[in-house]
């Protein structure tokens, strides 16, 4: 259902983003396109058009044009009737947490469109126009997310229905679990000397003394600021509260008063000069210049060789590659065994296309328990050096309890989330004012929609 909300989510935004600015204003699509009421909420042609045609544009349209509309209709429906509901149960959400999940959403459409100029010339929008227009379909969104997250709160599945789920499979039902592979990696941060840092803290020292002379703060970040994710934006962070940040960077940032700007700021990401930009009860928003020491070539080679070394002792077989992790890694993760963290599943296993092309590369030419040679790397801005280890790697097969009851235990999960709300729905479609027009009452609806 997760994945549903997020396909939900994408698709109102296609429809928000892409709507033609000539397109008519809700009151008149009301009288000439209402093509469904739930309680008290419209579904319009305009929002099953618009989302057929960013569909279409994208190539993503399988089957008939009526089938493909109908499906685009009936999911509004379930959206609807989720909003209804969460209107009914006064569930709230404020709007310092729409600007909030706003800010987080706009942040990464910037990050996958490269700059926000990207972002703007895909969409032919300004960032304050997107911001506007999906301002109703983030609070929407985060009010259905909430009602969901009531109706399935309190799923869970116990070994025997695993169990059962699984024998209740077809053979052709049985899922095909991917060639996986489990990837360790020793890290090494070369030393960063007192001669690099300090020419930093000049270099930010000056940009002050820039800004009290009446340099606009937000143009230095963008000509000077080495954190690529605000650099464009002025520096501009958005919206966050305690505990989101580097403490350092928190401590100094929730002093300041709106257009004051801190001394300098050391966290593990580099040197900052930080200008509050306003505060909202226990939220700021800032605007900030990251500058990185780099590290001297003499303390990158100093790594590399301490790395070869240290791939021999596990080559050899003179110290075990979790004894060298505990011992040696610079990494966080070196407690728990210096496993590579899988971002989507949450575990340590990794299909191929889930590799970052880098490390792949270097991993795919290893056998199980080799070790490479060391490769330079930089994360964040930081240069280090990196050996990896391939723990683990299997092939391709049907999923079974024995290898696979995580994944599996996962899906039965799920299947029992979507009963739920299957049964709710039913239930609610009961007691809910549902209207259809004429046009889309010949829909193949899943669930039934249609009171006679």
């Amino acid at each position: 259902m997760k994945i549903l909300r997020f396909i939900l989510f994408l698709i109102a935004l296609s429809t928000v983003v892409f709507a033609p600015m000539h397109a008519m204003s809700q009151n008149d699509s009301i009288v000439d396109g209402l093509v469904a009421v739930v309680g008290g909420n419209v579904i319009l042609r305009s929002d099953i058009e618009n989302q057929y045609m960013q569909l279409r544009s994208q190539g993503n349209i399988q089957g008939t044009s009526p089938k493909v509309k109908c499906q685009i209709f009936e999911n509004l429906l379930l959206q609807k009737l989720l909003l209804h509901q969460a209107q009914v149960d006064s569930i709230k959400v404020t709007d310092t947490q729409v600007e909030l999940e706003m800010d987080r959403r706009m942040r990464y459409f910037i990050s996958q469109a490269g700059t926000p100029e990207r972002l703007e010339e895909h969409f032919g929008k300004s960032l304050l126009e997107i911001k506007n227009e999906l301002r109703d379909v983030i609070k929407e969104t985060m009010m259905t997310d909430q009602e969901q997250q009531k109706i399935t709160k309190d799923a869970a599945i116990t070994p025997s229905e695993v169990k059962t789920f699984f024998k209740k499979l077809s053979k052709d039902s049985i899922p095909l679990i991917n060639s996986e592979m489990e990837i360790g990696m020793v890290v090494k941060q070369p030393e960063i000397g007192e001669v690099e840092k300090q020419a930093v803290r000049d270099k930010l020292k000056g940009f002050k003394e820039r800004f009290v002379k009446g340099d606009d703060f937000s143009t230095l970040a963008v000509l000077y600021s080495e954190d690529p994710g605000s650099s464009k934006q002025g520096g501009e962070l958005g919206m966050f509260k305690r505990g989101e940040m580097r403490p350092e960077f928190e401590a100094a940032a929730f002093k300041l008063k709106p257009g004051e700007i801190s001394d300098i700021v050391q966290t593990e990401d580099g040197f900052h000069l930080i200008q509050m930009i306003e505060r909202r009860g226990e939220y700021v928003n800032v605007r900030h210049i990251l500058l990185q020491p780099k590290v001297s070539p003499v303390n990158l080679n100093k790594a590399k060789i301490l790395l070869d070394s240290i791939a021999a002792l596990i080559s050899g077989k003179k110290m075990t590659f979790d004894a060298v992790v505990v011992r040696y890694s610079d990494d966080p993760n070196r407690n728990s065994g210096g496993l590579m963290v899988n971002q989507v599943t949450g575990n340590s296993k990794f299909e191929a296309s889930q590799v970052d092309a880098k490390v792949f590369f270097v991993v795919d030419k290893l056998k199980v328990g080799d070790v490479s040679a060391p490769v330079m790397t930089t994360d964040r801005g930081k240069q280090d050096y990196r050996i990896y280890y391939l723990k683990s790697r299997t092939n391709p097969h049907k999923a079974n309890l024995e290898s696979d009851y995580a994944r599996i235990q996962e899906l039965a999960l799920e299947k029992k989330k979507m009963t739920m709300v299957d049964d709710w729905i039913s239930t609610k479609l009961k007691s809910t004012y549902i209207s259809i027009m004429s046009e889309y009452r010949t829909c193949a609806f899943q669930r039934k929609w249609i009171k006679n």
